[in-house]
């Protein structure tokens, strides 16, 4: 195949390059194995492609989070050490190897979650990208009403719960405030980007939303995801997160801005794609599950109660 040759020439991995085909999809890209007499690799194309220069920064994060024992996937670069490659069709590529991971799951050791967060935040990078509106404004009381109507409105899945959670999203947004201190983190370590590996632990895949946030945010974000139904597993979470260095500490509801915001876009995306007839219907279907995740495990300001009073 011309392209899995040409990958693994541009990166230095050998003879014998096959791409086995798609074995992963996001929102924003996607991911393909290639094989070749060196080993598996994971292959990275981006919809909305990285200049070479976001390339590069999201590798040096992912590379200083690898040397302070971070678990993720390490980053191969081409021959003149470039974080990626364009090939002769015009598409870029990067490169990691290859990792076997296991499907998302909430209930891993909070402990690992924590020491993982923990040794991120202790290593103090700062990459070039700055704060993005996505993990800290509002999507407003008009926009979540003008949603709601307009699902209800057209029959759409979970229409009736989606509507009764717009009180409860407006009064999050209110909480919505500044980081008390700003450093590069990750910025999407949700259970689909915090894996199990098979080799046991967590891996943390998928770096390309790295910016800066403040990391007390990034673990009210980790606490609400693998910990904020059991109190016993936030304190396990965040004492680890201490013991590994982390220099963040839950004190206030503006803490969890990081996962009010985003969590609040990304309901808003999906309802907004399902109620796009332009969209096409696998795209419409696709966005059912989103919105059923969106209901069913909505953070509350009874959640950040629940987590500020475990870490007491």
């Amino acid at each position: 195949m011309a392209a899995a040759d040409e990958i693994a020439a541009g990166f230095g991995l050998g003879r014998g390059a096959t791409l086995t085909g798609v074995t992963a999809r996001g929102e924003q890209g996607r991911i393909s194995e290639l094989r070749t007499a060196t080993g598996r690799y994971a292959v990275k194309e981006t919809f909305d492609p990285f200049s070479d220069a976001e390339a590069e920064d999201v590798a040096l994060f992912q590379e200083a989070a690898i040397r302070v024992g971070v678990p993720a996937p390490p980053v191969v670069r081409t021959g003149d050490g470039a974080a990626q490659a364009t090939l002769t069709d015009g598409r870029t590529v990067r490169v990691y190897g290859w990792v076997e991971l296991g499907p998302p799951d909430r209930a891993v050791d909070p402990r690992e979650v924590g020491t993982v967060l923990g040794r991120l935040h202790a290593a103090r990078h700062r990459g070039a990208a700055g704060e993005h509106p996505w993990y800290t404004d509002p999507v407003g009381a008009g926009r979540w009403a003008q949603l709601a109507d307009a699902l209800t409105a057209a029959g759409g899945p979970h229409a009736r719960a989606f509507a009764e959670l717009v009180p409860e999203l407006v009064a999050l947004e209110t909480l919505l405030t500044p980081p008390l201190t700003l450093a590069t983190c990750h910025r999407d370590l949700w259970a689909d980007n915090l894996l199990p590996a098979r080799t046991g632990g967590v891996c943390a895949i998928d770096w390309d939303n790295a910016g800066l946030a403040g990391p007390e945010q990034e673990l009210a974000m980790l606490a609400v995801e693998f910990a904020a139904h059991d109190p016993a597993r936030v304190a396990a979470l965040t004492h680890a997160y201490a013991a590994a260095g982390g220099p963040g500490r839950l004190t206030r509801p503006g803490d969890f801005s990081l996962a009010i915001a985003p969590l609040g876009h990304i309901g808003e995306m999906a309802v907004a794609t399902w109620l796009d007839p332009a969209e096409p219907e696998e795209e419409r279907r696709r966005q059912v599950a989103r919105i059923e995740e969106f209901v069913t495990f909505a953070v509350t300001r009874q959640t950040i109660d629940r987590i500020l009073d475990a870490v007491g």
